[in-house]
């Protein structure tokens, strides 16, 4: 079992940044690739970026690319997202995720935990 815990959340203007993290408890956290994914509301969940295990790879949203990076530390258990130049359409609850895969990362059907999620708004 991998426990996920979002936190970094919270409301900001329009060109602002937040940075989210995530910390993992539990088994192994260097086996796993590690993901972010958003929900808004009536929207379905979609990816967002991820960050392979073995191969240190990393991966984007067309729409996100050049704002957000997603980085870990093994040490800590920790992945992050950092988000620049937030716009508006970034609103959106976002999930940190764990993979045993380390390839289809931006299929939400090929991660194995989730965390609960923390809220992202960004006003106009």
């Amino acid at each position: 079992q991998v426990q996920l815990v979002e936190s970094g959340g919270g409301l900001v203007q329009a060109g602002g940044s937040l940075r989210l993290s995530c910390a993992a408890s539990g088994r192994t956290f260097s086996d796993y690739a590690m993901g972010w994914f958003r929900q808004a509301p009536g929207k379905e969940r979609e990816f967002v970026a991820a960050h392979s295990g073995s191969a240190a790879g990393t991966y984007y949203l067309d729409s996100v690319k050049g704002r957000f990076t997603i980085a870990r530390d093994n040490g800590k258990n920790t992945v992050y997202l950092q988000m620049n130049n937030l716009k508006p359409e970034d609103t959106a609850v976002y999930y940190c995720a764990a993979s045993s895969l380390d390839n289809g990362l931006g299929n939400s059907n090929n991660y194995n935990y989730w965390g609960q999620g923390t809220q992202v708004t960004v006003s106009s």
